[in-house]
């Protein structure tokens, strides 16, 4: 196992000789086609891809009881975002891709559910002046959090927080609902609502039993008219350099490229989003439970100095009301406190730099006494910022008497 260990850490050590770094990222990125002279019509292309080599140091078991590789590797993400403006009044935004595919989601032909393209986003929008807009269809404007508006281009940990994306399968399209939503700005103050349609599909298609804990299926169990709508906003005061909110996702970290102090609240409503069996095995009485998600943030970035270095900073606070007693996978009826910190290191922005950072979460659960903790520890490498760059990371986390250690190691470009 340690000749295994230091074979990754030396792949990201060694990797950085052949490294020839090319400056700082332009957050808004990808090819821009001009339709017009002045650019105001256009469209815009990104395309990204994350790549991860993961060292499991516990010994693993597959389904049949064969012992499982510690090595193995991950397409953790592949994407292709579009959008475009050809009148200042409106846009169109089409996001598609895939995510995690390893070696027991490949498909021999590729049509198996794991290695097939999907829809992440598919939006329009129209402006309401200069600051305000209104929009519809399979969007990212979420309520709850920073996290849960998280871009995955510009994270600052190897990957988000997972209990940040609060509904992830449970009443979205991995964290997208189908709706309408509202979003701008008021000076300082940004916000975004929105009213979507609750999936009727859901990763907990668990049965309520008599006397049991809640399930997320509300939608599928009682019908549209009684849980079919769901309600989210997220609202944030910015007190120096002010964010873009062109795009619904949240930078992770700007490596020194703004000032940036953010206080933010947010929350999800999914009213009968989950049942409860409060009747007898002989006797079922099937009714909604209301889902009810709330939380408080601060995010920091500010450049130190002269020389290049950078602080990052993120703080959050979830309470989560999933149902009486609700536990399912990684979410459950609770509370949950998360933090990050990272410094870039001083050094010329047009050459490689390098940001270590430290994150921890705990979880706390109705149904359980026991909590769940989340440790990470990492390192950055930017060869050309976001665009391109080396992340090393261990995380450990702990739930009761299961206890699981991953070193990854993540290439990631995005152009």
């Amino acid at each position: 196992m340690k000749n295994q260990t230091l074979l990754v850490m030396g792949l990201f050590l060694l990797s950085f000789q052949f490294i020839n770094a090319q400056g700082s990222p332009d957050y808004t990125g990808g090819l821009k086609v001009k339709f017009n002279e002045d650019g105001s019509k256009y469209l815009r292309v990104i395309s990204w891809a994350q790549v991860q080599a993961n060292y499991n140091t516990d010994d693993t078991f597959d389904a049949n009881g064969n012992e499982n590789s510690s090595l193995s590797f991950n397409l953790r993400r592949a994407r292709i975002l579009m959008f475009a403006q050809i009148n200042k009044d409106f846009l169109i935004l089409t996001h598609f891709g895939l995510n995690s595919l390893t070696s027991s989601s490949l498909s021999p032909t590729g049509k198996g559910d794991g290695s097939q393209l999907f829809f992440h986003d598919v939006w329009g929008q129209y402006n309401l002046g200069d600051n305000h807009a209104v929009g519809a269809g399979l969007h990212y404007f979420n309520g709850i959090s920073r996290l849960n508006n998280q871009s995955t281009l510009n994270m600052m940990t190897l990957d988000n927080h997972r209990q940040a994306w609060a509904t992830i399968g449970l009443s979205d399209q991995f964290a997208r609902h189908l709706g309408i939503f509202v979003k701008g700005k008021f000076k300082r103050l940004q916000y975004r609502v929105a009213i979507n349609d609750a999936s009727v599909s859901s990763l907990d298609n668990r049965a309520a039993e008599a006397g049991g804990n809640a399930v997320y299926n509300g939608r599928a169990t009682l019908g549209s008219k009684e849980a079919g709508r769901s309600y989210a906003g997220y609202f944030d005061y910015q007190f120096f350099d002010q964010e873009s909110n062109f795009l619904p996702y949240k930078v992770g970290t700007y490596l020194g490229g703004k000032k940036v102090f953010n206080i933010g609240a947010g929350f999800f409503l999914h009213p009968k989003g989950s049942v409860i069996d409060n009747g007898t095995i002989v006797a079922p009485n099937i009714v909604g439970e209301d889902v009810t998600i709330f939380a408080v943030d601060a995010f920091y970035d500010t450049p130190i100095g002269e020389n290049g270095s950078a602080l990052t900073a993120y703080a959050m606070f979830q309470s989560s009301n999933y149902g009486k007693d609700y536990l399912f996978s990684a979410y459950g009826t609770g509370s949950m406190v998360y933090g990050h910190v990272g410094y870039v290191f001083k050094g010329d922005k047009s050459k490689t730099r390098y940001q270590p950072y430290l994150s921890y979460g705990t979880h706390s659960y109705d149904a359980i006494s026991d909590n769940r903790s989340t440790l990470g520890i990492g390192v950055n490498a930017y060869m050309s910022g976001h665009n391109s760059k080396l992340t090393l990371e261990y995380k450990k986390q702990k739930f009761g008497v299961a206890d699981s250690n991953i070193i990854s190691l993540q290439a990631m470009i995005y152009l």
